[in-house]
């Protein structure tokens, strides 16, 4: 692991974001919260702020943090068929918490494909990225989506 004792320890931000694309039937049921299994995105939430938590358990070499602070959105887009989950994360500390947002969005998606793949296995997951970060000797960072693609 990379020594970040030295470091000043500061608030610190990431927010990530990602998309789970599906069938217009399997996103109706999620929206209407009638699926079999329960409430998805409910679920979906709960799954991503438990993942925020254990990212060090999951990536080598990741330092483990104390949260201050994790908010999880979902927002439908109809016309696209999809959710977009965003996650957003705060610690004071000595290290930021970029990983955690983008581990956290990526077991919200991946709860949602759970819980649907019994109607639609063809859902994609796509779009995953950091969308901005704060804090540290870096200080800010956003996504330029013109310089990225």
């Amino acid at each position: 692991m990379v020594d970040v004792g030295s470091k000043a320890v500061t608030s610190r931000i990431a927010v990530a974001a990602g998309v789970i694309r599906m069938l217009p039937a399997t996103l109706e049921k999620i929206v209407a919260g009638d699926h079999k299994k329960g409430d998805v995105l409910a679920i979906a939430r709960i799954a991503a702020i438990m993942a925020t938590k254990r990212t060090a358990d999951l990536i080598p070499l990741c330092h483990p943090l104390a949260l201050t602070h994790v908010e999880v959105t979902f927002s439908i887009d109809s016309a696209a068929s999809a959710v977009r989950c965003t996650v957003a994360c705060e610690t004071q500390g000595q290290t930021g918490v970029e990983m955690e947002a983008l581990t956290g969005v990526q077991i919200a998606l991946l709860t949602i494909y759970d819980m649907c793949k019994a109607v639609d296995r063809g859902m994609v997951i796509e779009q995953v990225r950091l969308l901005e970060k704060h804090g540290g000797k870096s200080g800010s960072w956003c996504y330029q989506p013109e310089s990225a693609d």
